[in-house]
């Protein structure tokens, strides 16, 4: 009986339930324990419906089996046939729940906990050839802890909102992912990109304790249809272009510089080859092969390596430390670039031109940041975490496989819940 006195403390069963015996199967590795309750269950049971302490025991339930932790690396299930009670007040019979049972079926909570804790860190497949599970078994335990813990979710501090873009798959699907930037959580993630999706996620503020009313800075990208949505449902909201995305039009601007004149000048084309990604990144991030490029390249009178320049300058103009000197920077900035952009007859800067007038016309939005001190650093690192959520739920199509992992791996949820 040592055994089942040791497990009989390891599950922590209480006074109502028992280890009754321990089945070795040594063909199959699998180590079987055998639980059924005991009288003590009848005195402190209540019944579900009525919540009346007066239930009796009625039969039992066909048997049934819940994976739990391996034992001593061999596999283990909880076997019982699990009790039915009568309720003497409302006469209705319903059958126990296991105090060990998962929000999954046939899943013990110690096992879903420690399931949960790889599935957080490598892909669910990979989860289930560690655990010899299927990844069907362990997504549905994982979609019922995402869901359970996801509706329990308070939004009513939330006041500074960052909205996002992520492509769900090849072509144009798409999910808007929206953030609380101040504490850096993933709220909701919706199909779409449209302005509609405002209107989703301010319904949703409602069913979290939130208010659209409350929300008083939105940092997006420069997207017409976003900043439709930010003004028919956010009134009271200033809207911030965030950094990364200012940053990343003017890089695609230096990109498209580089194609216009490897395309106008054999002698720049052959320069300029294979070299795309050295434009595209920061000097502090070239590996030692782009950094001897740059070497040999700096001297060339190339117009790409101007617009690099200018890429770099208005990087710099995040530095300033007030909204006047900030403004500055940027005027200063779209008055080179446009003043450049004229005396080349080439017409090899126009792209950067373009990327001026971008920057002229939302220059209220991109200053917002200085005004208010929003940091839209957790913005800048979605793409990221965008990447590592696609491989986590890869071998799906559909959205909600994405939508929960993303809710898992950066919604600060309570997981595992067992509320």
């Amino acid at each position: 009986m040592i055994p089942e006195k040791v497990f009989q403390q390891i599950l922590a069963l209480g006074e109502a339930w028992r280890v009754a015996r321990m089945d070795y199967q040594e063909n199959e590795q699998r180590v079987l324990i055998r639980v059924e309750e005991t009288p003590e269950l009848w005195s402190q049971e209540s019944c579900p419906h009525c919540a009346a302490k007066t239930v009796r025991g009625y039969d039992h339930a066909p048997e049934r089996r819940w994976r739990h932790l391996n034992v001593c690396q061999l596999q283990s299930e909880i076997v019982c046939a699990l009790p039915r009670g009568e309720c003497q007040s409302c006469r209705k019979i319903y059958t126990v729940r296991a105090p060990w049972e998962g929000r999954s079926r046939g899943l013990t909570q110690e096992f879903e906990a420690f399931a949960l804790t790889l599935m957080r860190e490598m892909p669910v497949k990979k989860a289930g050839e560690i655990l010899g599970e299927t990844d069907q078994k362990l997504w549905r335990a994982l979609f019922a802890h995402v869901d359970a813990a996801w509706k329990e979710l308070s939004w009513e501090n939330v006041i500074w909102v960052g909205a996002d873009e992520m492509n769900r798959k090849k072509g144009h699907n798409y999910l808007t992912v929206f953030v609380d930037l101040q504490a850096k959580r993933v709220l909701l993630a919706v199909e779409g990109k449209d302005a509609g999706v405002w209107e989703r996620f301010a319904a949703e503020l409602g069913n979290h304790n939130g208010h659209p009313r409350a929300i008083t800075m939105v940092a997006i990208d420069m997207s017409p249809a976003y900043q439709k949505g930010v003004r028919e449902n956010f009134g009271n909201a200033q809207i911030v272009f965030d950094k990364f995305h200012v940053v990343s039009q003017v890089v695609k601007a230096v990109d498209e510089v580089r194609r216009k004149e490897a395309r106008a000048d054999a002698s720049a084309r052959q320069q300029l080859e294979r070299s795309s990604w050295l434009w595209r990144k920061n000097p502090e991030t070239w590996t030692t092969t782009e950094g001897d490029r740059w070497t040999q390249l700096q001297d060339k009178p190339l117009v790409t390596g101007l617009a690099y320049a200018m890429r770099l300058e208005l990087q710099k103009a995040y530095a300033a430390t007030t909204v006047e000197q900030a403004r500055n920077r940027f005027e200063t900035w779209c008055l080179w670039v446009r003043t450049e952009a004229e005396a080349l007859t080439s017409g090899l800067l126009a792209p950067m031109r373009q990327a001026a007038d971008m920057v002229e016309r939302h220059l209220e939005g991109i200053l917002a940041h200085w005004q208010q001190g929003l940091t839209t650093a957790f913005m800048e690192g979605l793409n990221s975490l965008f990447s590592a959520t696609k491989r986590k739920a890869r071998g799906y199509r559909s959205t909600e496989y994405q939508t929960a992992m993303l809710y898992f791996v950066a919604g600060k949820l309570e997981i595992p819940y067992y509320a």
